[in-house]
C-alpha cells in the first residue's frame, strides 16, 4: 500500500511538472522563440518554417524540430532552404532560448556574416551544443570562422561548400579541443598545414576534404588520431602522402574516390596498417596489384573498392592475407585469370563480391565459393562463364541474396547449386547458354525472389509456372529463348504483383490471355517476336499502370481495342509493328497524353490519319510505315510540338504537301513510296533540326528549293525517283553534315556542283559518337542503292554508310575533280547522264569506295589506274567514249567482267576480247609482244602526219630524179601534161555556157 501511495505521488509531481513545461507539449518560451525566429526571416513561403504554428501549438511536432524525450525541450533544430533566397546575417540571440540544443543545422541559408556582437561565439551559452552544420553558405572572410572557434564543446562541424581557400583560414578553430568530425568539402582548399598552425584540433578523428581541387597532402600527419579521411574528387600535387603517410597508423577509413593517384600508392598503402575501409574507385590506377607487401599487408581491411580503374593482370596470391575482408569491388578493370586459381576462394569472410566487367573465367558451378558461408551478394556480370567438368557433389555453405552471372559463355546445364538456395531475391543469368526448361522450381524454392532475368539462355520447352502464388515476384525476362506452346492463363494468379514481363523472341503460339487485364500492377509487357494469333484483348484497357506495350512481329489480327487507348492513360510506348491489324489506327476519344512512341508499321490499316492523334501532346515518334493509309497529309501535324520522328512511307498518301507541314521539333521525316505530288515549296522551310528527309519514289515536281541549304544538321537527303527539274542548288554545299545524298532518277540538268561534300565521321575505322543526345537509336529504314541493289539501312548500320547518287538525270559538263576529295565515301553513282571529259585522276583518293558507277555518259580519254582502291566491289564505265587499255586485272579488278567496260569501242585489253596490239604481225617475236604489252594499239595522229609528209616529199623527189636522168621518160611526161591541159581546156569551153543558163 505504501508503495502504491509513493507511485501516485510521483505521478502527480510528474503531471505538475509536465504542466509547468507547457500545457500543449513544449515550453512556452521555446515556442515563442521559434515563432520569433520564423518572423525574423520575413519569408512566408520559406519551406522549412511554413508549418510552424499552423496546425498545432506543440512545437515538438513542428517540421525539422526534435525534442528531448526526457525533458521535452528542443534538442535538434534544422533550418534550410532548397531554392534561391536572399542573403542574411546570423543573429545568435535568436537561438539562445534553446538551452538543451545539441544539434543546429543551418545549411543552404545564404549566411554571409554575423550581426554585430551576435556572432557564433554567443552560442557558448548553449552548453550541450555538439553538432553545427553550416554547409552551403556564403562565408567569405575569417571573422565567422574565428567566431565558431569559441565553441569549445563542439564535436562535429560542417563547413562544406563555402568560400574557404586553405586550412589557414580556419586556424582560429584551434580552441575546438573536443572536435572529432570536420567537413571542409567543396571549398577551394589547396594546402593542409602542420600541427604548429593547428594545435588542439589535432584530436580530430574524421576529416572530409572532398572536391577541393589540387591539394598538397604532405603535412596531413598533423592529425595522428585521424580514423576517417575522405579525399574524393581531388587531384594531388607532388607525391601523395610523401611525409604524412607514416603518421596515419590509426587511420581506419580512407576515401579517395575519383581522385588522381599514381601506381606507387598501392605499395605505400601498407603504412596504414589500421585501415578497415579503403575506397579507390575512379582513381586512374593502372598496371598490376603488387605481388608482395603493399595492399596485401592491410590485414584488418574489411571493405576494399578498386572499381573503375585500369588495373590488369591476375590477382596476386598474397590477397589471401586479407582474411577480414567483407566487401571487395574489382569491377570495371581488366583483370584476367581463372577464379578457381585465384586467392578469392580463401576469403571466407566476404559477404559482397563485385567482379563485373573484367576478363575473369568463372565456373558456373561457383565451386570456388562453396565455403563462403557469409557470401550474400555476388556480381560476375560481363566475364567469361564456363561449364565445369566433374563437379563434386557438394552443398554450398552460402545462401545468396543477389546473383549476377550475365554476360557471355556456355554454362552447360542449369547450375545445381541453385537447388540449395532459398533466400535469393535477384538472379540474372542473361546471355549464358544453358540447356533445360524454365526453372519454375527456382521461384518456388525462393519465396522472396522478385527479379529473374534469363534472356538469351537457350532454354526451351513449354512455359511451366510454379503452382503457388508469389506476391514478391515483380520482374521476369525470359526473352530470346526457345520456349514454345501458349502463354499460361494462370500467370496472373502465379505473379499477382508482376511489374515487368518480357517474353519476346520465343516460339510462343496461341492467343494472348485476357487475364493480363487483371494484372493491375503491370507497367511493362513485351510479347514481341512470337507466333501469337488472334486479336488484342479488350481487357488490356484495365491495366491502368501500363506504360510500355510491345506486341510487334506476331500474327495478330483485328482492330486496336478502343479500351486500350482510352483505359491505359499511363501508356508511353505502344508498339504493334508487323502484324495484320486493320481498321482505324486511333479512336476518336483517345487518352494519350503520356504517349511518346506509337509504332504501327507493317500492318493493314486502311483509313486516313485521325485527328485524335493531335491529343497526344507528348508524342515524339509516329511510325505508320508500310500500311494502306490514304488521303492527303493533314496540315495539323505541324501543331504537334513534340514530334521528332514521322514515318508515313509506303502508303497511299496523295496530293501536295501543306505549307505548314513541318512540326517545330521534327528531326526525321520519311514520306517515300507514296503518291505525293507538286512542288516542295515551303513545306519544310522552318525545320531547323531536320536531320533526315526522305521523299523518294513520289511525283514531286519543279526545282529543289534553295532553302534546303538552311538545314545545317541535315545528314540524309533522299529525293530520288521524282520529277524534279532544274539545276542542283549550290546551297547544297552549305550542308557539311551530309552522309547520304540521293537525287537520282529526276530531270535535273546543269553541272555537278564541285563543292558538294559527304561527311565521313561515321565510316569504316571511325568510332561511334555518343548518341545520348538522341531520344532513341535510329531504327527507321532508309532505302539507298549501292552495288546495283537497293538496300534498306537502319540503326547503327546506317551510320556506317556514306554515298552520293546523281544517276539517271540530264547532268552535263565534266566530273569535278573535287569529288576525289571525298576520300571516305563508299558509294558514288553518276551513271546515265551526259557528262563529258576525263575521269579525274583524283579518284585515286577514294580509298574507301565500294561502288563506283560512271556508265552511260560521254566520258573520253583513258581510265586511271584505280587498282589501289581495295574496297571496290562494283565498278562500271560502260557505254562511254573511253579509249586505251583497261586497268590491270589485279586485286579486285580481276573480278570485273566485260560488262564493266562494254560500249567503249576504243577500249582494249582484258577482260575485253579486243587486244591492244596486232598479234599476227610478221617478224614480231614473243619478246617484242611482251615489250608491247602496255601499248594501246591505236594510231598516233602526230606521227601519221609527219610520216605522210616525208613519204610525199620522197615520192616527188624520186619522180624528179627519174625524169632528169632519162630523156625519153622526160619527153613522154611533158607530152602527157600538155595533152591533159588541152583536154581540160576544151572541157571548160564546152560546159561553161550551161552553168549560166537561167531556169
Amino acid at each position: 500500500m505504501r508503495l502504491i501511495k509513493q507511485l501516485l505521488v510521483a505521478l502527480v509531481i510528474a503531471s505538475l511538472l509536465e504542466g509547468w513545461w507547457s500545457c500543449d507539449g513544449c515550453f512556452e518560451n521555446e515556442r515563442n522563440a521559434l515563432l520569433q525566429l520564423k518572423a525574423s526571416f520575413n519569408y512566408p513561403e520559406y519551406m522549412s518554417l511554413s508549418s510552424w504554428g499552423l496546425y498545432t501549438d506543440d512545437c515538438c511536432k513542428w517540421e525539422n524540430i526534435h525534442c528531448s524525450s526526457t525533458t521535452g525541450r528542443v534538442s535538434k533544430l534544422s533550418i534550410w532552404r532548397d531554392y534561391l533566397a536572399f542573403e542574411w546575417c546570423f543573429n545568435a540571440s535568436l537561438f539562445l532560448p534553446f538551452q538543451e540544443l545539441t544539434s543546429l543545422s543551418l545549411r543552404r541559408n545564404y549566411i554571409i556574416d554575423c550581426v554585430e556582437n551576435e556572432g557564433f561565439e554567443k552560442l557558448q551559452r548553449l552548453s550541450e551544443l555538439e553538432f553545427l552544420d553550416l554547409e552551403s553558405n556564403l562565408f567569405n572572410n575569417k571573422s565567422i570562422v574565428s567566431s565558431i572557434g569559441h565553441l569549445s564543446l563542439l564535436k562535429s562541424l560542417n563547413l562544406a561548400n563555402n568560400g574557404l581557400e586553405s586550412v589557414t583560414d580556419i586556424q582560429e578553430l584551434d580552441a575546438l579541443g573536443n572536435l572529432k568530425v570536420l567537413s571542409l568539402r567543396l571549398n577551394q582548399i589547396t594546402k593542409v598545414v602542420d600541427s604548429r598552425d593547428v594545435k588542439i584540433i589535432r584530436n580530430l578523428s574524421s576529416l572530409f576534404l572532398d572536391d577541393n581541387g589540387s591539394i598538397q597532402l604532405e603535412l596531413l600527419g598533423a592529425y595522428p588520431f585521424l580514423k576517417t579521411l575522405s579525399l574524393k574528387f581531388n587531384s594531388f600535387k607532388g607525391r601523395i602522402f610523401a611525409q604524412g603517410l607514416p603518421n596515419f597508423k590509426n587511420l581506419e577509413h580512407l576515401d579517395l574516390t575519383s581522385s588522381t593517384l599514381n601506381n606507387s600508392f598501392l605499395k605505400d598503402i601498407e603504412k596504414m596498417p589500421s585501415l578497415k575501409i579503403l575506397l579507390l574507385s575512379f582513381c586512374q590506377l593502372n598496371g598490376t596489384i603488387p605481388a608482395a607487401k603493399g595492399l596485401c599487408e592491410l590485414k584488418l581491411l574489411q571493405k576494399l573498392d578498386m572499381s573503375n580503374n585500369d588495373l590488369r593482370g591476375t590477382l596476386p596470391l598474397c590477397l589471401a592475407n586479407l582474411t577480414s575482408l567483407q566487401l571487395l569491388d574489382l569491377s570495371s578493370n581488366h583483370f584476367i585469370g581463372n577464379i578457381s586459381l585465384s586467392p578469392l576462394g580463401t576469403l571466407t569472410s566476404m559477404h559482397t563480391l563485385q567482379l563485373s566487367s573484367n576478363l575473369f573465367r568463372i565456373p558456373i558451378s561457383l565451386l570456388p565459393f562453396f565455403n563462403h558461408s557469409k557470401l550474400k551478394h555476388l556480381n560476375c556480370h560481363e566475364n567469361e562463364i564456363y561449364a565445369d567438368i566433374d563437379v563434386p557433389t557438394l552443398t554450398p555453405k552460402f545462401q545468396l541474396r543477389t546473383l549476377d552471372l550475365s554476360g557471355q559463355g556456355d554454362g552447360g546445364v542449369f547450375p545445381k547449386f541453385f537447388y540449395y538456395q532459398h533466400k535469393l531475391e535477384y538472379v540474372d543469368m542473361s546471355n549464358i547458354k544453358m540447356k533445360g526448361e524454365f526453372p519454375h522450381w527456382l521461384i518456388r524454392n525462393n519465396t522472396k525472389l522478385y527479379i529473374l532475368l534469363l534472356a538469351n539462355c537457350s532454354l526451351s520447352g513449354p512455359l511451366q509456372l510454379p503452382i503457388h502464388s508469389h506476391v514478391y515476384f515483380s520482374d521476369l525476362d525470359i526473352s530470346d529463348n526457345y520456349f514454345n506452346g501458349s502463354i499460361p492463363t494462370e500467370i496472373r494468379v502465379c505473379f499477382p504483383s508482376l511489374n515487368s514481363l518480357d517474353l519476346s523472341g520465343n516460339g510462343l503460339t496461341g492467343g494472348i490471355p485476357s487475364s493480363f487485364g487483371k494484372m493491375s500492377q503491370l507497367t511493362e509487357l513485351d510479347l514481341s517476336g512470337n507466333g501469337l494469333t488472334g486479336g488484342i484483348p479488350s481487357s488490356f484497357g484495365k491495366m491502368s499502370q501500363l506504360t510500355e506495350l510491345d506486341l510487334s512481329n506476331n500474327h495478330l489480327s483485328g482492330i486496336i481495342p478502343q479500351e486500350l487507348i482510352v483505359g491505359c492513360s499511363s501508356l508511353s510506348e505502344l508498339i504493334l509493328s508487323n502484324n495484320s491489324l486493320h481498321g482505324q489506327i486511333f479512336p476518336k476519344q483517345a487518352n494519350c497524353e503520356e504517349l511518346i512512341r506509337l509504332l504501327l508499321d507493317g500492318n493493314q490499316f486502311n483509313q486516313s490519319i485521325p485527328f485524335s492523334i493531335i491529343n497526344c501532346t507528348r508524342l515524339e515518334v509516329l511510325d505508320v510505315r508500310d500500311n494502306h493509309l490514304f488521303g492527303s497529309i493533314p496540315s495539323w501535324i505541324g501543331n504537334m510540338t513534340s514530334l521528332q520522328i514521322l514515318d508515313l512511307s509506303k502508303n497511299n498518301f496523295f496530293g501536295n504537301l501543306p505549307s505548314s507541314f513541318c512540326p517545330p521539333s521534327i528531326c526525321e521525316v520519311y514520306l517515300s513510296r507514296n503518291r505525293l505530288q507538286g512542288p516542295l515549296m515551303n513545306a519544310f522551310y522552318n525545320c531547323p533540326s531536320l536531320m533526315i528527309l526522305d521523299l523518294g519514289h513520289n511525283n514531286f515536281t519543279r526545282r529543289i528549293p534553295e532553302w534546303i541549304g538552311n538545314f545545317s544538321a541535315l545528314t540524309y537527303l533522299l529525293l530520288g525517283y521524282n520529277n524534279l527539274e532544274g539545276k542542283i542548288p549550290i546551297q547544297l554545299c552549305n550542308l557539311t553534315q551530309l552522309r547520304l545524298v540521293d537525287l537520282s532518277n529526276n530531270n535535273l540538268f546543269g553541272h555537278v556542283p564541285p563543292c558538294i561534300s559527304i561527311d565521313s565521321n561515321w565510316v569504316r575505322g571511325i568510332q561511334d559518337v555518343d548518341d545520348s543526345f538522341r531520344p532513341y537509336i535510329r531504327e527507321q529504314p532508309l532505302e539507298f542503292t549501292t552495288k546495283r541493289i537497293s538496300y534498306y539501312f537502319r540503326g547503327r548500320v546506317l551510320k556506317h554508310i556514306s554515298g552520293l547518287d546523281l544517276s539517271c538525270n540530264n547532268l552535263t559538263g565534266k566530273i569535278p575533280a573535287e569529288l576525289g576529295n571525298l576520300s571516305m565515301i563508299q558509294v558514288l553513282n553518276l551513271s546515265h547522264n551526259s557528262l563529258t571529259g576525263l575521269i579525274p585522276q583524283s579518284f585515286l583518293n577514294l580509298k574507301q569506295i565500294e561502288s563506283l558507277d560512271l556508265s552511260y555518259n560521254n566520258l573520253n580519254g583513258k581510265i586511271p589506274q584505280l587498282t589501289q582502291l581495295h574496297w571496290l566491289a562494283v565498278f562500271s564505265v560502260a557505254h562511254n567514249n573511253l579509249s586505251g587499255q583497261t586497268p590491270e586485272m589485279v586485286a579486285q579488278f580481276a573480278t570485273f567482267d566485260n560488262s564493266s567496260y562494254e560500249g567503249n569501242p576504243f577500249l582494249c585489253g582484258p577482260p575485253l576480247s579486243k587486244s591492244c596490239f596486232a598479234s599476227s604481225m610478221p617478224g614480231v617475236s614473243a619478246k617484242d609482244k611482251k615489250d608491247h604489252k602496255r601499248d594501246d594499239g591505236f594510231m598516233d595522229m602526230d606521227a601519221f602526219y609527219v610520216s605522210f609528209l616525208i613519204s610525199y616529199a620522197i615520192v616527188l623527189l624520186t619522180i624528179a630524179a627519174i625524169l632528169y636522168v632519162n630523156p625519153y621518160w622526160r619527153r613522154a611526161w611533158f607530152y602527157m601534161i600538155e595533152l591533159s591541159l588541152t583536154n581540160f581546156y576544151y572541157f571548160l569551153v564546152d560546159n561553161i555556157p550551161f552553168l549560166f543558163r537561167c531556169y
